[in-house]
């Protein structure tokens, strides 16, 4: 007999920890302590007490507390802190906040967000024309004077020539190649101002500035205007820079709140300087755009320079005669301002109001002979002030009362409700500004003149108000019925669904099933004919999502009758893929409890093939996963109760509908074998013969999907835990099938396999598996028609021919964890079971036979290890001799019989060779051989008092 008999009861009560009853009284190292009342007194620095609180209301002292002598050292930092010191801090603080009072938060949209979408809207096709002086174009700044006194002297006279000499008129340019050449104008300023050419950089900005007076491509302005004035913002960044580093002292910058006080001289006189030169500008555009652009370094001369600057700025502008050029000047007077001081509003509001007063220009005759010229219509042609407007608004409009918003609409009204000033408003004021008074702006919108400006338009501003808040309650119905009464009328397409896209979610936040199903029929209405849905997917995928936001009951969702026509809109595969996603990724998120409703199954079983028949050759791993985890989502939250028969059901068609996801398949398998476990939860084990059957039609589904699966090792493990499951539930034919079908799949099992994505070997993933597989064989009952052991045999047969790596020793490790197996099974009860199987131990009874077989077995394979550990007597190969030769050591020591002199002596020679070539782990051997002799002084084991003495201990010299 090789293995020792083991009481398994007794073994666990031995190994279990020693319990010591402990006493703390009231303490407990988790209890919360209550802090009360202490009083310690401490002398600061300036001989005054101050007190400090610090005890429990335990009987016992704070571990933390006793370690400190009751002083907490961060409460006598503070206490002692000197007062001066104390309300300087306070006064720096109060200070800040002011600050941040009248600085511009996050909550701004700054113009940098606003520049790009401006650039891709204002576009043309035209020709356009840059006239500069040639020299400009260079790409490279000139070099510098060598005298310093001649450029001083000369600096004069190149002031005067600031908007003479020769110059060079670029035609025909595209809009692409008037971008570059604006492009290389910035890169030339930039060169100019490293290369000390101060009056070179200045000629360059006002040149660029005069460009802002040009409007002969007019469609093309508010792109212009961003080009252009990136240049300016270029120029004032470097001058300040310039005059700040003046500032610095050797030792220490200025601070950003400086005063003008702590301004040198010559800082000073530089900056004055700057302001001098472009004083001297002769026309009025590049004079005022230049001067703005370094508008914040008046911050050097006075406290009150910007705020007296900023008013005669304002005054300037109105002597651009150009309405478009003077309200983009407006704005980007406005976008210094709010820049440099956002405090101050009423320049800003001012700026606004001389706008307001003469905006009737627009339709002066001026006006209107140049876009006759141009050929451009008047509706185009007011857009092109959204831009400015709009962020001349935003700036007056931030944090600004609602007293403002009343005195904006009363103007608007003056000007008899312009279109064009109302939309800009409803996107400027705050939304609950604009909500609360919805039904004003409705009747403003009414009195419009829709021939400039489109009503709809005004609608969808109103509606994207609406939508971030909450209109009266009183008014709410009205308001949808007086936008819809407009909305339902537009006849083109693409105006129709971007007003729309805005009020649906306008409906679905405030109304119930009826009205969003009136929507969308009317959406459906409009977007059919003529197939126009194919050019608005983003507004109707859009709308899909507002939906699916707001309402969250899925069978309330299906049962809008109007839902699953709208989604056969979307006829391009990719989009109808992505929106089927948004579903289900809404269903996963917010279905709390498993379903069984019809309505809510058929329509997302719908919704699941639409993505399941997407994937083909060329679907990306990734998005199969993606696709997978959502069908998974669903499937998992179906359920029919105690309606065993139909889950089944539901399950077989779900295998039918998604077989080309191989993780869904996977997932339905463990999904059936839950259900078979459930069946026998509630029959408690006992199962009739309609139960019966019915496990096995489960425990047939998965031994007819394992096959359809690619992985190895996803079949292999499936495989041993649907056998478990088929065990468990008395079903011991189909175990052995399960069993058999895996033991046959082992030698397919690659040398390397792919895991996330790299290839990795496949040993570790094998050796894992075959554990977990030996655990299971002890409890599995012989088949009365095979010999002993047939399972345990034939997977033995199939790791002695599987092709291992010649440096590998994975198959003597496993050979060592089948003696733990057959150890196990000499045992008169194993150590667990499955409830009603009788495992061998019951059917073998302890039988000679039976064990005579298993210790046939063991022989062989202790015969195979030792084979293993004779090739391994080279050089090279040594310390993984002496690994192997003390693992199987320890393996015999744990569970041999020791008695047998047989297996005694092989345990010492063992020792031994682990020790040979002076390569053994003497830390794990000493460990190894005082464990040996703790046990020797068990009841039973006299025997391993004898082996300690035959255990010597060497060390490595």
């Amino acid at each position: 007999r090789h293995a020792r008999s083991r009481n398994y009861v007794t073994e666990s009560e031995v190994c279990k920890l020693e319990s010591v009853p402990l006493d703390f009284g009231d303490y407990h190292p988790l209890k919360p302590i209550t802090v009360t009342e202490s009083k310690t007194k401490k002398m600061n620095r300036k001989g005054s007490t101050s007190s400090t609180s610090s005890s429990s209301s335990s009987s016992m002292m704070d571990p933390l507390s006793s370690v400190l002598d009751g002083t907490d050292p961060l409460s006598l930092f503070a206490a002692a802190a000197d007062p001066v010191t104390t309300a300087a801090s306070m006064d720096s603080t109060r200070k800040k906040r002011d600050k941040d009072d009248s600085s511009v938060g996050s909550d701004f949209e700054p113009w940098s967000s606003k520049r790009g979408e401006i650039l891709a809207r204002y576009t043309t096709t035209e020709k356009l024309s840059i006239k500069l002086r040639h020299m400009f174009f260079t790409g490279k700044a000139a070099t510098t004077g060598s005298a310093v006194s001649e450029k001083v002297r000369t600096r004069l006279e190149e002031l005067d020539d600031l908007e003479e000499g020769s110059q060079k008129e670029l035609l025909n340019l595209t809009q692409q190649d008037y971008m570059n050449r604006i492009e290389e104008l910035n890169q030339s300023l930039k060169d100019a101002w490293s290369s000390d050419q101060k009056v070179k950089a200045l000629k360059i900005v006002i040149q660029c500035s005069k460009l802002l007076s040009d409007t002969t491509v007019i469609q093309f302005y508010p792109s212009k205007f961003v080009l252009i004035t990136d240049i300016l913002d270029t120029f004032g960044k470097l001058v300040y820079d310039r005059i700040l580093s003046m500032c610095a002292d050797s030792r220490v910058s200025l601070p950003d709140n400086f005063s003008p006080e702590s301004v040198n001289d010559t800082a000073k006189e530089t900056c004055l300087n700057w302001f001098f030169k472009i004083a001297s500008i002769r026309e009025l555009i590049p004079r005022f755009y230049v001067e703005a652009a370094i508008l914040k370094c008046n911050k050097f001369l006075s406290k009150t320079g910007i705020s007296e600057c900023l008013p005669r700025l304002t005054s300037m502008i109105r002597g651009i005669g150009d309405p478009l050029v003077a309200v983009y000047a407006r704005a980007y007077l406005c976008r210094v301002g709010m820049e440099v001081a956002p405090q101050l509003k009423e320049s800003l509001n001012k700026n606004f109001f001389d706008f307001l007063l003469t905006f009737k220009q627009i339709h002066g005759d001026t006006v209107q002979n140049q876009l006759v010229v141009q050929r451009v219509e008047i509706p185009l042609y007011l857009t092109l002030y959204s831009p400015a407007i709009d962020w001349i608004l935003q700036c007056i409009a931030y944090r600004a009362p609602e007293v403002l918003l009343t005195e904006m609409m009363e103007r608007c009204k003056k000007l008899g409700n312009n279109a064009l000033l109302l939309n800009s408003v409803m996107s400027a004021f705050r939304a609950e500004f604009i909500a609360a008074r919805s039904m004003d702006f409705i009747g403003m919108i009414k009195e419009c003149d829709e021939s400039g400006f489109p009503k709809h338009l005004l609608f969808r501003s109103l509606g994207l108000n609406l939508a971030l808040a909450d209109p009266p309650e009183s008014d709410r119905l009205q308001i949808l019925n007086e936008a819809w009464k407009v909305i339902t009328k537009l006849k083109n397409p693409q105006d129709y669904i971007n007003c729309a896209e805005v009020w649906v979610e306008y409906t679905c936040r405030h109304f119930k099933k009826r009205e969003v199903n009136t929507v969308l029929a009317d959406v459906i209405k409009h977007m059919t004919p003529d197939r126009a849905f194919e050019d608005a997917y983003p507004q109707l995928q859009s709308i899909i999502q507002k939906v699916i936001t707001y309402i969250h009951d899925f069978s309330l969702l299906f049962s809008v009758e109007k839902f699953l026509p709208f989604l056969d809109m979307f006829q391009k595969e990719n989009v109808r893929v992505e929106v089927c996603k948004c579903i289900m990724e809404s269903f996963i998120k917010h279905q709390q409890e498993s379903t069984r409703d019809p309505v809510i199954l058929n329509a997302l079983l719908h919704i699941c093939k639409t993505m399941h028949d997407s994937v083909n050759a060329l679907t990306l791993e990734d998005e199969k996963r993606m696709l997978a985890a959502l069908i998974n989502g669903f499937i998992k939250m179906v359920s029919f109760g105690r309606d065993f028969e139909q889950q089944l059901s539901f399950y077989v068609e779900a295998r039918s509908m998604f077989c080309n996801l191989e993780p869904v398949l996977v997932q339905l398998i463990h999904s059936v074998n839950q259900l078979a476990m459930e069946t026998r939860r509630v029959m408690k084990g006992n199962h009739s013969r309609k139960t019966a059957a019915f496990v096995r039609a489960c425990v047939a589904f998965c031994f007819i999907t394992i096959p359809s699966l690619s992985g190895i090792f996803t079949r292999l493990n499936l495989y041993l835990h649907s056998g478990q499951v088929a065990l468990a539930n008395q079903c011991l034919s189909q175990a052995d099938a399960f069993f058999k079908a895996a033991v046959s799949l082992v030698p397919e099992v690659p040398k390397m396999i792919s895991v996330d994505g790299k290839m990795r070997p496949s040993d570790a993933f094998l050796m894992e598996f075959l554990c977990n597989f030996f655990s299971t064989l002890l409890v599995v009952p012989d088949h009365p028609e095979q010999g002993v052991l047939f399972l345990v045999r034939g997977l033995l047969n199939v790791i002695q021919d599987y092709t291992w790596e010649d440096n590998s020793d994975d198959k003597i490790r496993i050979y060592t964890n089948v003696l733990h197996l057959l150890s196990a099974m000499t045992q008169e009860a194993f150590i667990y079971h499955v409830d009603k199987v009788d495992s061998n131990d019951t059917l073998y009874g302890g039988d000679s036979k039976f064990l005579a077989e298993i210790n046939k077995l063991c022989e062989t394979v202790i015969a195979q290890i030792l084979d293993h550990l004779k090739t391994l007597g080279k050089e090279e190969n040594l310390k993984r001799q002496s690994q192997l030769a003390l693992y199987f050591f320890n393996t015999i020591l744990a569970h041999g019989d020791l008695r047998n002199n047989k297996l005694n002596q092989l345990s010492v020679s063992l020792w031994t060779l682990a020790q040979k070539h002076g390569l053994a782990d003497t830390t794990t051997m000493a460990k190894t051989l005082e464990y040996i002799k703790k046990r020797s002084k068990q009841p039973e084991m006299s025997h391993f008092t004898d082996l300690a003495l035959r255990l010597p201990l060497e060390t490595r010299t």
